[in-house]
């Protein structure tokens, strides 16, 4: 059964010995990633004769034709420590494995390359990760995951910028950090160095999850995505664009003149209702001097008599 399991999983867990604490919490962790990945328990008599134990009992894991066993001194928390390992050391990547491996805390070595390019160039640097993943598995096993991935698309939208492929670029998925090369990759021994100067904080670390890169991205991904959009199917763009663009322009428009017809109108009772008071006013002061005669004693002229104004009214 075990030689069984070993060509079947690619990634195992083993718990080996009787009732313990330590049972109890691979239970505990089984539980919690059943999921993920595939856990036994068994004893000892039925591990392989090349599998050697300090003391039991044990947790191991079994992968990339070895097997390594957990310690609770320098590993750390059981769960934590199997979360980490239920990855193989070298992985081919996508965008859904990358943001399984957020859960890890782990660091992303990533060799971006053009599989259908066989030139020297994207070889080499596929072989120089594969060989840092297995030659320093134990220096960079619980700091970094390595792989490759097919393509710089995913990758550019990650980093909201275009990389000139063949390239490596490391990740932090847990706050969208990402580190750089300086210079050109030409040996492992290259590769081993920039590790350890992102290890050491001699790397400058760009992108992150700040306010502004938050913006920066929400900006990046409207604009690709009406890009994408328009490519796929200019109609349907102009269509979805066009039309809410077109509502908003009609409204607008609406607004603008009902405002302006208004002025005018006011404008125009404003200047009826002056020319209706400067009526009002005339009328009242012709009708004011037709009924003052009637009212009384007719004013004279100063120094006419009588007399004259009866000759006027004859004549």
């Amino acid at each position: 059964m075990f030689e069984h399991m070993q060509k079947r999983h690619r990634v195992f867990f083993v718990y080996i010995g009787g009732e313990s604490p330590l049972k109890e919490k691979y239970i505990d962790a089984a539980s919690e990633l059943i999921v993920y990945t595939y856990f036994f328990s068994a004893s000892e008599e039925v591990c392989p004769e090349h599998i050697t134990l300090k003391e039991l009992p044990a947790v191991l894991v079994f992968k990339d034709g070895a097997y390594f066993v957990y310690d609770e001194y320098e590993d750390g928390d059981l769960s934590s420590w199997i979360n980490r390992e239920r990855f193989q050391n070298y992985l081919t990547m996508d965008g859904f494995l990358l943001y399984e491996l957020g859960d890890t805390g782990k660091l992303v070595a990533v060799a971006v390359i053009d599989e259908k390019n066989v030139s020297v160039e994207h070889t080499r640097l596929k072989s120089i990760i594969q060989e840092v993943a297995r030659d320093y598995r134990d220096q960079f096993h619980r700091d970094f995951q390595f792989g490759h991935m097919d393509g710089s698309d995913y990758i550019n939208t990650l980093l909201m910028d275009e990389l000139n492929v063949p390239t490596v670029v490391v990740l932090n998925t847990s706050n969208q950090q990402y580190f750089l090369l300086d210079r050109q990759i030409q040996s492992t021994e290259d590769m081993v160095q920039f590790i350890n100067r992102i290890l050491d904080g001699t790397v400058q670390a760009q992108g992150g999850d700040s306010i502004l890169q938050r913006l920066k991205r929400m900006i990046f991904d409207a604009k690709s995505t009406i890009v994408s959009v328009f490519k796929s199917s200019p109609v349907m763009g102009c269509f979805l664009f066009g039309l809410p663009l077109g509502v908003i322009s009609i409204m607008c428009y609406g607004i603008y003149t009902a405002d302006t017809d208004g002025g005018h109108l006011e404008e125009r009772y404003e200047v009826s209702r002056s020319e209706l008071e400067s009526q009002e006013a005339d009328e009242e002061e012709e009708s004011a001097a037709e009924q003052e005669p009637r009212g009384g004693r007719p004013l004279l002229p100063a120094g006419q008599g009588p007399k004259d104004v009866l000759e006027k009214k004859t004549d």
